[in-house]
């Protein structure tokens, strides 16, 4: 048995439990439960505040957990990371007052921070040569520059809208950060197995999201360039249509390069392109 910690409410929880369901894991959850175990997978999800998340399982509370990248490395736990899980990424940034004026972060020299993030924003600060006074809150931080607390913050930013909001302008990035998988490091043989059949699940689900299933018609006679720009996961599959001097061919592609491909494609003579969503992908 594995137990996984996932922060227990809020977007990284949905997109957490949303991974997990994708990789054919089945639980009964509810908003009022601490924990639930799966039923086709020996699996016990605990539900917590995600910044305990990196304490319970370096102290083997918790097996695996998934967490934001930016906690886990204010916490000083950057060596229980197992991979990257692609979602919920953010960045944790420097916003100033907009009125106020800034060349660049040698202007925060001796000035008052808030941030959440003491630890990282100090190791960012020390590498650019900037002392600052950092003031540690949870919570609420763009409020500190109106209430005179700081004169500049350090806070996770998705859209900015956050900060727009409040009067503040984004001026540095200071760490970039996704949800990833950690693992405590005296799993037993055994959840060392179980944990490599989560992770084959995991990366499955992964590989398919970035990446369409494409069938189309060809000539014949334009089948090599087709394939020079089809490569597969190893190559196209090619089959005869019916019609003298036509194949089909699928495959493979990345989905953030299926529009350049596309025209590429129609260049050559492909034609009834068709694009299919791919549910997993196992390499």
């Amino acid at each position: 048995m594995l137990r996984l910690a996932i922060q227990k409410s809020g977007r990284l929880s949905e997109d957490s439990l949303q991974l997990i369901r994708e990789c054919g894991i089945h639980f009964l959850s509810s908003s009022h439960k601490l924990k639930t175990e799966a039923t086709n997978f020996p699996l016990e999800i605990l539900f917590l505040r995600d910044d305990d998340i990196p304490g319970y399982v370096r102290d083997g509370v918790a097996d695996l957990g998934i967490v934001g990248q930016n906690v886990l490395v204010e916490a000083g736990c950057s060596q229980l990371e197992v991979e990257g899980l692609g979602f919920s990424k953010c960045r944790l940034s420097l916003a100033v007052p907009r009125g106020d004026a800034y060349a660049g972060v040698a202007d925060l020299q001796g000035k008052a921070i808030a941030t959440s993030y003491p630890n990282i924003l100090g190791a960012y600060l020390a590498g650019e040569g900037v002392q600052a006074q950092l003031h540690t809150i949870s919570g609420s931080v763009e409020i500190a520059p109106s209430i005179g607390l700081a004169e500049a913050i350090c806070d996770i930013v998705s859209s900015g809208s956050t900060l727009l909001g409040n009067g503040l302008r984004e001026v540095e990035t200071v760490f970039r950060s996704e949800a990833v998988l950690i693992a405590q490091p005296h799993l037993t043989p055994e959840q060392a197995d179980l944990l490599a059949q989560l992770r084959l699940r995991m990366q499955a689900v992964r590989r398919a999201k970035r990446s369409k299933y494409i069938v189309l018609n060809a000539p014949l006679a334009a089948l090599e360039d087709v394939k020079k720009l089809l490569p597969g996961i190893k190559s196209p599959t090619v089959t005869p249509l019916a019609e003298a001097g036509w194949v089909s061919v699928q495959s493979v592609v990345q989905e953030d390069e299926f529009w350049h491909l596309t025209a590429q494609l129609q260049a050559v003579g492909a034609e009834g392109i068709l694009v299919l969503p791919i549910e997993k992908i196992i390499a």
